[in-house]
């Protein structure tokens, strides 16, 4: 349910009512929403909202004022919800209270760098080490910005409560705003005596060195956490995180599939005819691999855990090998002539139809994988 943004619709009674309509409803949802009877997470804030519209349109003067402008959802209102009513006749914050006061001590910025890895870097996890700019806690000063044998004192702008408030008049009357305090920036506190280290920063900026130990089966694009490695904090404050964006270059031989490595195995058509073993080069050993007699182009041969080892758990990938044959173009006589016995031999014409027989091409219906 949206929130109200007018005070009638609030406290749930018409813009015509009595005095007594709007108390009778203000005591029925006071009861409601009290804290000490609601079990809802809003309920204080929603009591403090049902108090300030009560407020408003139980007092004539305050009720003319508000009718005479408009409910807050009308053309030309200036306010954008309920909290920005109340702030107009209470002063900002709502409730008189003032916002919480802003702490000096803070969390450091976290930090982000790029790193280019090798295909083998990422398939089998590297150790490198970056440069990264950062901001590192002044060590004249300790982080705090002040000089030594000082310390930060009570702003002299805002007393101390990190806000400042203005005045202004409105067809309301006077309306008071407050604001964090720009010379301590909303934390009460003011370095007098800055340290002429770090100019009163609490932080220098330097190149740092950050070891990063990237794990086996990363891929690219993938997002590394150093925790801690980013900038330094503010007064005290922790430092942030460094977040290392991995980059992998492409590999001469074989492309990646999810934990699969795939590569294409070209080979004489001699050898493709009569089979055989060979040893096929992987990222980290030779394998023997067996290929069977008239192997035709497209067959696919399956390495077991020649693949990417998984990312945080045992086991690994596979490879697969889809056979290429290498048809001969006959370069000397001698082997045209050898070709032209094997034809022979296997009673294939060199000229002939699609028909049948032992022409040297036949058609056939094409299979779902071509």
């Amino acid at each position: 349910m949206a929130e109200p943004r007018d005070l009638y619709e609030l406290l749930g009674v018409p813009r015509n009512a009595t005095q007594d309509e709007i108390r009778k409803a203000y005591r029925s949802l006071a009861r409601r929403h009290h804290p000490d009877v609601s079990d809802s997470p809003e309920a204080e804030e929603r009591f403090k909202q049902i108090q300030g519209a009560y407020e408003i349109l139980s007092d004539p003067a305050k009720r003319q004022r508000y009718d005479a402008f408009g409910t807050s959802g009308s053309a030309g209102s200036p306010f954008g919800d309920i909290t920005e009513i109340f702030e107009m006749f209470f002063g900002a914050p709502f409730a008189g209270r003032p916002g919480p006061r802003r702490t000096r001590t803070q969390h450091g910025e976290a930090l982000g760098v790029s790193l280019v890895l090798t295909f083998q870097e990422a398939v089998f996890g590297v150790s490198r080490d970056v440069k990264v700019e950062s901001l590192e806690g002044c060590s004249r000063c300790s982080g705090s910005g002040s000089e030594p044998g000082t310390a930060p004192s009570r702003c002299s702008v805002c007393g101390g409560s990190g806000q400042v408030q203005d005045y202004s008049r409105s067809i309301f009357g006077t309306v008071m705003t407050a604001h964090p305090c720009a010379t301590c920036e909303g934390t009460g506190e003011q370095v007098v005596s800055k340290c002429t280290n770090c100019a009163g920063e609490g932080r220098i900026a330097r190149t740092k060195t950050v070891t990063v130990e990237v794990p086996a089966g990363v891929s690219d694009g993938l997002e590394l956490r150093i925790s801690g490695a980013g900038n330094a904090g503010r007064a005290g404050g922790g430092p942030g995180d460094l977040y290392v964006s991995l980059r992998v270059e492409p590999h001469p031989v074989f492309e990646r599939r999810g934990h699969d490595l795939f590569s294409v195995l070209e080979v004489p058509m001699t050898t493709a005819a009569l089979g055989g073993e060979f040893d096929v080069e992987l990222l980290d050993r030779t394998e023997r691999v067996s290929l069977e007699p008239g192997a035709e182009s497209g067959t696919v041969m399956r390495v077991k855990n020649g693949g990417v080892p998984n990312l945080g758990r045992r086991g690994r990938g596979d490879l697969f090998l889809t056979v290429q044959v290498l048809t001969p173009k006959p370069r000397k006589k001698e082997e045209r002539q050898l070709l032209q016995r094997l034809a022979e031999l296997r009673h294939e014409e060199l000229t002939g139809s699609t028909k049948g027989g032992n022409a040297p091409a036949t058609l056939r219906r094409p299979r779902r994988s071509e």
